[in-house]
């Protein structure tokens, strides 16, 4: 990648509550300490990174739809996994690679948790790993961007 490649990071519905919100279940980091993190990754791999957070359906899909010049996203959808069609198909609708992420592991947890209509059109997905969760899909969306070189 001879070009900073530009992602973005999508997080849904009550991720600006961690640290704080139900922490045995999404731990006590921040949505400021993830994004610290993946800021200081990005470094290294050349990347830039933009940052959303909205606990409203429209508002994620209008971000979409406004970033599909990015050259990848990371989304955490959050509760909109299981319910959001909309989201789902705004992501298949701009063709940008995507890795859909989550702080715990959905498919350890109520049944409701463990259908995903985001994934079937991303690249991959990975959860269960806390906020690192977030820096492996980074890091999992960037080999995928070199193996797929398209942009």
């Amino acid at each position: 990648m001879g070009k900073k490649t530009k992602l973005v990071v999508i997080s849904g519905p009550n991720l600006n509550l961690l640290g704080t919100r139900e922490p045995d279940i999404y731990g006590s980091r921040t949505l400021d300490d993830m994004k610290k993190q993946m800021l200081d990754h990005a470094k290294t791999a050349g990347c830039e990174l933009d940052f959303f957070q909205s606990n409203t359906e429209g508002e994620i899909i209008n971000y979409i739809h406004e970033h599909r010049d990015a050259d990848g996203m990371v989304i955490n959808p959050a509760a909109f996994t299981h319910t959001s069609i909309a989201i789902r198909d705004a992501i298949a609708a701009v063709r940008v690679p995507a890795v859909e992420v989550h702080l715990s592991n959905i498919h350890a947890r109520e049944e409701f948790r463990r259908v995903s209509h985001i994934a079937p059109v991303c690249v991959g997905q990975i959860s269960g790993f806390g906020i690192h969760s977030y820096l492996l899909g980074l890091s999992a969306l960037v080999a995928y961007l070199n193996e797929h070189d398209k942009r």
